[in-house]
């Protein structure tokens, strides 16, 4: 029996990675357009699936990678199948410090299969660096994601002012420097500590020192940021590695998570250093829109509907306060229900609204809501004037007046929706507190706006029990 010589198992496994890479690619290529987001996802899916797989052919002890693929594929279904759409920014958060996680683990096991032996050449010296920033990038990924994730959940609520904080966001800007120590000085000269643990403590210190700080408000920008992170350090790995898929689809989700970053801090009209560095409290000292500025007028679910049935456009601008009533299936029925009247019914999407990057277009798709009804903010605020009503449900700091009206506001010159150059405008809210900014909204108290106190789902339900009624 003829058994393949390593050169042909290489050359098999490069040929299978370059069709995983091109699966890759058409997979999130399809993920732009609604309706090739489910193929582009399987696509994807199989691409990992077969890279994962190929590997087989060299394994020493193929149980061990066996176990690993029926571990993975276990908890990743049970996760997938217990998840709520609700819950889909916290799961986002919790993958990418898994993604994270991996990479630290293979930067921490390259250095102790090679540590530094201070015969430097230029190709010593640039796997030490790799595996120290590799191991950083992916340490700090992983914690850091965990207190995404708990700030999510809303399991750990710690300002950003207190001592806890500041010692955590100490300890990251300490990791940076010795960061560098580690990766340049430690090679040409033998450290008289055990650098490397000290270097592996700094890190997850410090990744939880990195997010800590950072509002609520900002995470969808975060967390594209942290995907970026564990796209560029499984590229990082793959290099370690020398495995070419690795590479690739690291640097794919790396560049994509890193654009995605960009524009979601540009539809916040702020840097990414104001975001994850200052955030919207040092913006401005003190702001009039913190304090309430009138009385709100409140209105009932039995007139906000004759409104409603005679009303001849209207705008449904949804929020994070839509996903936490899981209101999205009611939402679409309201929708629905307007357009059966004669009612031209769209949907503002702004790019921030809720947790995560798309996070209401997930939860509005999932309610089989059309996607050509959705429109964003450029599309929507030059005809607000000519529509009836505007419908906000549990969005705040988007929708806030104070981003164009108030130059001491700490949002403002964030671009929004301008709902409050509606006709009218109902704001369906369970009370009067702030947005995640931390920022009174104007908007509640203006003459064309009618709140809707309750639970939204409870609201938009009896909405549409008149409409059948």
């Amino acid at each position: 029996m003829t058994f393949l010589s390593e050169t042909e198992i290489t050359a098999i496994q490069n040929i299978i990675y370059i069709f995983s890479s091109i699966l890759f690619i058409t997979g999130i290529k399809m993920l732009g357009k609604e309706d090739t987001a489910v193929k582009g996802n399987f696509f994807s899916a199989l691409a990992m699936f077969i890279a994962v797989s190929i590997t087989f052919i060299d394994v020493v002890n193929p149980i061990i990678l066996l176990s690993g693929i029926a571990l993975g594929a276990v908890v990743g279904s049970l996760i997938a199948l217990k998840v709520k759409m609700t819950s889909i920014p916290e799961m986002v958060a919790l993958f990418n410090g898994f993604g994270g996680l991996a990479t630290f683990l293979i930067a921490w096991s390259e250095f102790d299969s090679n540590p530094i032996t201070f015969s430097v050449t230029a190709g010593n010296l640039f796997q030490h660096a790799l595996v120290m920033t590799t191991l950083y990038i992916g340490g700090v990924t992983f914690t850091g994601s965990l207190v995404a994730y708990a700030k999510l959940s809303e399991k750990i609520k710690i300002a950003k002012t207190s001592i806890i904080t500041k010692i955590f966001t100490t300890i990251f800007y300490i990791s940076l420097p010795f960061l560098l120590y580690s990766t340049f000085v430690t090679p040409f000269a033998v450290p008289s500590f055990g650098f490397f643990t000290v270097l592996l403590v700094l890190t997850l210190l410090g990744g939880i020192g990195f997010v800590l700080p950072i509002g609520g408000g900002d995470m969808p920008v975060v967390i594209s940021l942290l995907n970026s992170f564990s796209g560029i350090a499984a590229a990082f790995a793959g290099l370690l590695l020398s495995n070419n898929v690795l590479i690739v689809a690291g640097s794919l989700v790396g560049a994509s998570g890193l654009i995605l970053t960009v524009i979601m801090a540009k539809a916040m009209n702020r840097s990414i250093s104001n975001i994850l560095f200052v955030g919207y409290a040092s913006s401005s000292a003190s702001s009039s829109s913190s304090e309430e500025q009138g009385e709100v007028s409140p209105i009932s679910v039995a007139d906000a509907y004759l409104i409603l049935e005679s009303a001849s456009s209207v705008l449904i601008i949804p929020g994070y306060g839509m996903a936490v009533a899981q209101a999205q299936h009611v939402v679409r029925e309201l929708g629905e229900l307007l357009e059966d009247n004669g009612t031209e019914v769209k949907y503002g999407i702004h790019p921030v609204a809720g947790r995560m990057p798309g996070h209401m277009n997930v939860l509005l798709a999932e309610a089989n809501v059309p996607y050509d009804v959705l429109a964003e903010p450029d599309d929507v605020n030059p005809t607000m004037d000519a529509v009836d009503v505007a419908v906000v449900i549990g969005a705040n700091d988007v929708v806030n007046p104070s981003a164009t009206e108030e130059p001491g506001s700490p949002i403002y010159g964030m671009p929004i929706i301008e709902v409050h150059n509606a006709k009218t405008v109902f704001v369906l809210k369970r009370s009067m507190s702030s947005g995640f900014a931390g920022v009174q909204n104007p908007l509640f108290f203006k003459q064309n706006t009618r709140m809707l106190f309750g639970d939204a789902k409870e609201s938009i339900g009896g909405l549409v029990s008149e409409f059948k009624d």
